[in-house]
């Protein structure tokens, strides 16, 4: 075997190995993928829906025009979900910034109360630390209001 062989042996294993990291990218996990945009007639509902049903990795898309909502499941990047979107419609989109009504312990407190939101819905308030700690019941009005409950059976008995 000769140098020239060796050294052709050893570029090969070199670009072999680049060859395979490539192959070992990350794929995305499979997620749902929720956005705001505003649909007002159903040419703007067919648009916004062929606009992600091409994207590689997509496996379901649901419309729903009159929450406003684009709910896209697959093996997606968000980001790229939500830049597509834009692109492709020219509509302003955003990620879909509300949660449901009862897993929020205080729905009324400003920062997390939207009348746009869609019924059964409020604004997230992960966002504003001020507005999370407003919407979180503290630990001492938990036992207050525990303490008057029907359903704890140590509850003042003057009641």
């Amino acid at each position: 075997m000769g140098i020239a062989a060796c050294i052709s042996d050893i570029y090969d294993s070199c670009h072999d190995s680049h060859a395979s990291r490539k192959k070992l990218k990350k794929r995305n996990q499979l997620q749902t993928v929720e956005i705001k945009v505003k649909m007002d007639c159903e040419g703007c509902e067919r648009r916004v829906r062929k606009s992600v049903e091409g994207m590689k990795g997509v496996s379901s898309v649901e419309v729903d025009p009159k929450k406003s909502l684009l709910k896209v499941v697959g093996y997606v990047d968000p980001d790229k979900v939500l830049h597509r979107v834009r692109h492709r419609t020219g509509k302003k989109a955003e990620m879909w910034p509300y949660m449901p009504y009862d897993v929020v312990d205080h729905p009324y407190v400003p920062g997390v109360y939207d009348r746009k939101a869609p019924p059964g819905y409020v604004r997230k308030a992960d966002a504003d630390p001020q507005t999370v700690s407003l919407a979180r019941a503290s630990s001492t009005e938990i036992r207050y209001t525990t303490a008057f409950s029907d359903e704890n059976p140590t509850a003042c008995t003057v009641m």
